[in-house]
């Protein structure tokens, strides 16, 4: 299981990138931004299961990045890797932290979703 803090350590050391949070009414929402252009390549949320399609009554940790168009339906499966959630649905995924156990397959993501907003 991945946390918020485990992406934000890796973002740090990776990229220099510290989160950011942009939204008063969602204190709790993470933008990852590009220093060079102000872009989001990542925002972690905490939402209520229902609002993404799952089951569940507790709120949990979302990580959305951007994927090109070519390899979101492959990787979506409706449990743990879903359409963006309040994000463009043909470009941006949205991972549901507790269920993703592989780093490097999470990290990989980060870094194209990195790229991509470049």
């Amino acid at each position: 299981m991945l946390t918020r803090g485990d992406i934000f350590k890796h973002v740090k050391e990776t990229y220099g990138t510290l989160p950011d949070y942009p939204f008063k009414q969602f204190p709790n929402y993470a933008a990852l931004r590009h220093a060079s252009n102000g872009k989001w390549y990542g925002l972690v949320m905490n939402v209520l299961p229902g609002k993404i399609g799952l089951d569940g009554n507790e709120k949990i940790d979302i990580l959305n990045l951007k994927c090109p168009p070519e390899l979101t339906g492959g990787l979506r499966n409706g449990r743990d890797i879903l359409p963006g959630y309040h994000m463009d649905k043909e470009h941006w995924i949205s991972l549901v932290l507790e269920r993703i156990d592989q780093e490097g397959e999470i990290y990989n993501l980060i870094e194209q979703s990195f790229n991509l907003t470049k």
